[in-house]
């Protein structure tokens, strides 16, 4: 956690970025580049697939609400009368073959984020193939897919991109990795179809996400109550996400007094990972409650949030999958 701290520190707080991150950021940059011609000029084939895909992903390392985004999107998609699917690559999970997700998945075994977007009721296949996991959602009769972290996975076709912006930290110091949180340069921004802004005033051409809490629930029995029911009390807050902060600053925005536990992103719990001193309730986000579920005490809750989105994004990318069906 060190390391990665020195370098969000660079990335995001105006930190000098280690010197050894600037020899390093030269050839990952041109492979980038190299990779993204290869694929524009055909040298590398994508795989078209007969239905609609929307891949939704972000330029910069790190949490910036794609999982929320997407199961929002199939919500509202189906609300449309699609029939939407989500093909995953499955991250920290060890499932290597394309595999249609059924009852009760194991998150060790497909992955944390997976998971949570089938526990919606979404139709979900994960996969290091993804267009061999997406061809079983079309089995499953899926009429349009979503590519869960999917923008720079070039080899599967996609209609429609979308990428998420995390409205607090934008972008840090806009630099490739490991000197900055780029994945690939400023420029392909311009590339996609549309952005959505997490959490603060969208700018110019940003479609505006807002993530909504309500009660949280507990893990052992499904018993429900207010977050704010903890203000004014100490608790544990537990988060393997890509920005823990955010979680435990939307904690404290309801009065409540966090005890910070930051793992890394896809950490895979184990009880100990959680056997505190004392008696004080642990609070944790959904994705990381799908791994702690099977070992979880009776004063561990799950803290849900969902994506609110503009009905003019719904509208716009609708439009853009009926225009991609009609080609």
């Amino acid at each position: 956690m060190a390391l990665i701290d020195t370098l969000e520190s660079a990335w995001y707080a105006g930190a000098r970025s280690p010197w050894w991150t600037w020899p390093l950021m030269v050839p990952y940059s041109g492979m980038v580049r190299l990779r993204g011609w290869l694929y524009r000029s055909g040298v590398l084939r994508s795989v078209r697939l007969p239905v609609p895909v929307v891949v939704v992903g972000n330029l910069s390392v790190g949490g910036t609400g794609k999982t929320p985004l997407t199961i929002a999107m199939v919500e509202a998609l189906r609300a449309r009368g699609y029939r939407p699917g989500v093909v995953s690559r499955g991250h920290g999970g060890s499932q290597r073959e394309p595999l249609l997700l059924g009852d009760a998945p194991d998150p060790a075994h497909v992955g944390d984020e997976p998971c949570l977007i089938h526990a919606g009721g979404a139709p979900v296949a994960v996969g290091r193939d993804r267009p061999a996991a997406a061809r079983l959602l079309l089995d499953a009769g899926c009429n349009v897919l979503v590519a869960d972290d999917g923008l720079q996975h070039y080899r599967l076709a996609r209609d429609v991109e979308i990428c998420v912006i995390d409205g607090m930290r934008r972008f840090g110091n806009r630099r490739l990795l490991p000197a900055g949180p780029l994945r690939e340069p400023m420029s392909r921004l311009q590339r996609v179809d549309l952005r959505v802004c997490n959490g603060v005033a969208a700018e110019t051409g940003e479609y505006l996400m807002q993530l909504r809490g309500g009660d949280v629930v507990a893990l052992g029995d499904g018993r429900r109550q207010p977050l704010a029911s903890f203000s004014g009390q100490q608790v544990h807050a537990v988060a393997a996400i890509g920005n823990p902060q955010r979680f435990f600053d939307s904690l404290r925005a309801v009065g409540i007094e966090v005890i910070e536990h930051a793992f890394a992103d896809h950490h895979p719990f184990a009880a100990a990972d959680l056997a505190f001193a004392d008696d004080l309730p642990v609070l944790m986000t959904d994705k990381d409650a799908v791994k702690c579920q099977r070992f979880a005490q009776p004063n561990w809750w799950r803290v849900p949030v969902h994506a609110e989105l503009p009905p003019a994004f719904i509208d716009a990318l609708v439009q853009r999958i009926e225009a991609s069906a009609r080609d």
